[in-house]
């Protein structure tokens, strides 16, 4: 892959769970330039005190390279992985999208979720919130078909990652 193409990057990032970590992350990111595309942050283990940051940015192999090295050189971090570089890995997310219609855009709406396999969670007469876990290119594709037919609210958690097979951060 030539150094001159932007590609995407799924980075997972093993860090000490204290106050101020995740500022220090999303601090570097900022103060160099780098777009975060995706954040997400939870408490993995927890007699290590460890959480695992997963950020979705881009850049060409030499930014995410630097980007590796910088988080790397973070003192509470662990364990620096590009799961999209290493090997194969799962990526997912979930969201909440809020449909407002009636007539047929209703009835398209629930075609639509049934064909994407979102779950109904929540239904009024003129409205539904449809929960669905995809990559997130199935969830764009979704939001997509949902735009002429009332989409009027989306709430997404980001990617959560991790590599597929023996492979681990």
């Amino acid at each position: 892959m030539s150094n001159t193409l932007e590609r995407m990057a799924t980075i997972s990032v093993l860090v000490d769970n204290e106050a101020g970590v995740l500022a220090r992350v999303t601090g570097l990111f900022a103060g160099r330039g780098y777009n975060i595309d995706s954040l997400t942050v939870a408490t993995v283990d927890v007699d290590r005190l460890q959480s695992r940051i997963n950020i979705v940015t881009s850049g060409t192999d030499m930014v995410i390279q630097q980007i590796k090295a910088q988080l790397d050189r973070l003192v509470p971090v662990h364990r620096v992985s590009d799961l999209t570089h290493e090997g194969p890995h799962i990526a997912r997310e979930m969201a909440m999208i809020k449909v407002v219609a009636s007539g047929e855009p209703r009835v398209e709406a629930l075609r639509i979720a049934e064909a994407f396999r979102a779950r109904v969670i929540d239904a009024t007469t003129n409205s539904f919130v449809f929960e669905l876990t995809g990559n997130t290119d199935k969830l764009d594709a979704f939001l997509d078909l949902m735009r002429p037919l009332g989409l009027a609210e989306v709430s997404r958690t980001g990617v959560a990652a991790i590599a597929r097979g023996a492979r681990t951060i």
